[in-house]
């Protein structure tokens, strides 16, 4: 099976595509304290969690919500029309990289998808190249050490050991790219767990669901995946959601 539809069924129960809660998740968007016709972006947005619930709590603001999977986009859309926000979101079948518009943005996310620019700080440039001069913000979600992984870990990762930084380095990178830190949301150990029980769990039962060859690779990556979490990164590996604004 693709990888991009093993996450797409894996995150069936949790469409917040990391380790934060609905009510971690709404805090940050409230803290972004956005201005009246709000224009927001989401790089890398998957089935668009926060743009919706964004939506929801800023009624005259407009999103742009940027994929490379037409499946999750598919969901984003489909939850869009449930939650009566479909005509202030506009879907894009598109790498993050390679999105452009010639307007900007009062907020740009980007949680859980830095890997598409290569890292935090090329994360960051980007970004900064969508943001509304002075006043925009940016929402940016990254993982970092909670302590010195292991070499074996590191080897099943496929990370390097500077690949993150500790918490307050990680601040101190997104703040050496030019941005002030206005608010951050550290993931809990039970975010976390939620997070890797229903991933692996949702996944598992899908494939359960469905004998033969698909369900078969779905239930190798969920025991894969389990097995990697439970001896291998979980209490090491953390993540943290920091809200940012231009220095």
């Amino acid at each position: 099976m693709e990888r991009s539809l093993i996450s797409h069924l894996a995150h069936a129960d949790h469409p917040v595509a990391a380790p934060i809660s609905e009510a971690g998740l709404e805090r940050l968007l409230l803290r972004a304290k956005l201005p009246a016709r709000a224009r927001i972006l989401d790089l890398g947005c998957g089935e668009a969690a926060w743009l919706t619930r964004a939506l929801a709590l800023y009624p005259d603001a407009t999103a742009d919500g940027v994929d490379i999977s037409g499946t999750a986009l598919a969901t984003a859309a489909s939850e869009a029309e449930r939650r009566d926000v479909s005509d202030r979101l506009r879907l894009h079948h598109a790498s993050a990289a390679g999105f452009s518009t010639a307007e900007p943005y009062d907020l740009v996310l980007c949680v859980g998808a830095t890997h598409a620019f290569g890292g935090l700080a090329p994360t960051l440039a980007a970004v900064r190249g969508h943001l509304r001069p002075s006043s925009g913000l940016a929402l940016v979600g990254e993982g970092f050490w909670e302590r010195t992984p292991p070499a074996e870990l590191l080897t099943a990762l496929g990370a390097e050991p500077d690949e993150y930084a500790d918490l307050a380095g990680t601040v101190a990178r997104a703040e050496s790219a030019g941005y002030a830190t206005v608010h951050g949301h550290t993931s809990t150990l039970e975010e976390w767990d939620e997070y890797e029980w229903s991933w692996t769990g949702t996944l598992t039962r899908w494939a359960l669901d469905h004998p033969g060859p698909d369900g078969e690779a779905a239930l190798a990556a969920a025991r894969e995946h389990r097995d990697l979490w439970l001896t291998g990164y979980r209490g090491v590996l953390g993540f943290v959601t920091l809200l940012l604004r231009q220095g």
